[in-house]
């Protein structure tokens, strides 16, 4: 846009006029989708599509009497800008502390404090036990958690206790309950991320690499399951109640269970790349693990995890069945293997169960659900209602 201004874009402080929102929530919407951002050439700041602008002022302008809705939020938990991830800040390629000191960082803004040990209280944990070990032994480790954060939440007196030090106290519970449910394997003790590795695999699995992975994945913005438990949360649902809602609505094909379907077409990739590929196009459903909505050229998330993996020995085959695939993909949004394929690589490198990436997806998620939660709490409660336009008749 030059100093005539061009009537096809705006600048941030122009799109933030017409849309009568802050400048903050300009980025929000970009980092949903809902603007493409075009870099200004030859000068600082960033223009939108007026076409894009134009459509999003006519469905405020035509949306009828409403309290709020999903577009109105606005979090500073987390940003996504120019391919890159940032937790309150920080780029999520930095942050190689303990997972407990991540979510402190995405729960308070303090990544300096010692991180807290995870820990259930001894009675709440026995119970959620007995409760999960009554299921069948093909039970998914997903359905495992939803049983214990139920069992959990009944147990827990406290639970309604929703100031920030009362939802940080069952926070932590419940990351414990989630973790120390898993399998038959009990560490008493330790992280979440060692204590995690053995209800996944029998293979050796290094801490630190589980508490990048979990890292990356702790949160990304308004994904569905994020909303799901922010709506929750705007109606003073306990933070037991706000996971279960955000579980719900993880278990999906398109969301948390994603890294399965990824890791069983990698199954099929390893022995043939383009073969698996070219039948996956020709049933017409696109590559599992490949592409992603909002990231353009790159998802950091996947690329990140992806390098670990390239120092070890036992990832060479997965990571060599990709790089066949992204070779003969000329497309880029194809092309590019996202998160989910970065964890089923995993998956194949530690000889997991199936499902154990949607476990790490879930337990990671579990922290952003609590940041959105302690958010949404500073908010007006039920703020978010369905739309009661009338419909014109006929």
């Amino acid at each position: 846009m030059d100093a005539k201004g061009d009537a096809r874009h705006l600048t941030t402080a122009e799109v933030a006029s017409r849309l009568e929102i802050k400048p903050e929530t300009v980025y929000a919407y970009v980092s949903r989708g809902l603007l493409t951002k075009i870099p200004a050439a030859g000068r600082r700041g960033s223009l939108f599509r007026e076409d894009e602008v134009a459509r999003l002022a006519h469905g405020r302008r035509h949306g009828g009497e409403r309290r709020g809705t999903m577009e109105d939020i606005v979090t500073a938990i987390s940003r996504i800008e120019d391919d890159r991830l940032y937790y309150r800040g920080h780029n999520v390629e930095d942050l190689t502390q303990p997972i407990e000191s991540v979510a402190g960082l995405l729960w308070t803004g303090d990544l300096d404090s010692p991180p807290e040990q995870f820990i259930a209280p001894a009675e709440i944990l026995m119970t959620c036990r007995a409760a999960v070990g009554a299921l069948a032994e093909s039970v998914r480790l997903t359905d495992r958690m939803r049983v214990a954060v139920t069992v959990a939440s009944a147990s827990d007196q406290l639970r309604f206790d929703l100031s920030p030090q009362g939802v940080l106290r069952t926070a932590r519970i419940l990351l414990a309950v989630e973790v120390d449910c898993l399998g038959a394997t009990r560490l008493d003790s330790g992280t979440l991320a060692q204590r995690l590795g053995p209800s996944l695999t029998n293979a050796p699995l290094p801490a630190g690499l589980l508490d990048s992975t979990l890292t990356l994945l702790a949160d990304h913005g308004l994904a569905i399951s994020t909303m799901a438990a922010r709506v929750a949360a705007s109606a003073r649902v306990h933070p037991y109640g706000v996971v279960s809602a955000g579980l719900g609505a993880l278990d999906s094909q398109y969301h948390g269970a994603a890294s399965t379907v990824a890791y069983r077409f990698l199954d099929d990739a390893i022995a043939d790349p383009l073969g698996a590929a070219s039948e996956r196009l020709r049933l017409g459903g696109g590559l599992p693990g490949f592409g992603h909505l909002i990231y353009r050229t790159t998802d950091p998330r996947a690329e990140l995890l992806l390098t670990l993996l390239r120092s070890v020995p036992t990832a060479a085959p997965a990571l060599t069945a990709i790089d066949a695939i992204t070779d003969q993909l000329g497309a880029p949004q194809t092309a590019v293997p996202n998160i989910d394929l970065a964890l089923a690589v995993l998956m194949h490198a530690y000889r997991m169960r199936p499902d154990a990436g949607e476990a790490i997806f879930a337990i990671a998620r579990t922290i952003g659900w609590i940041a959105h939660t302690l958010e949404e709490y500073t908010e007006p409660p039920m703020r978010f209602r369905p739309n009661r336009t009338p419909v014109p008749a006929p």
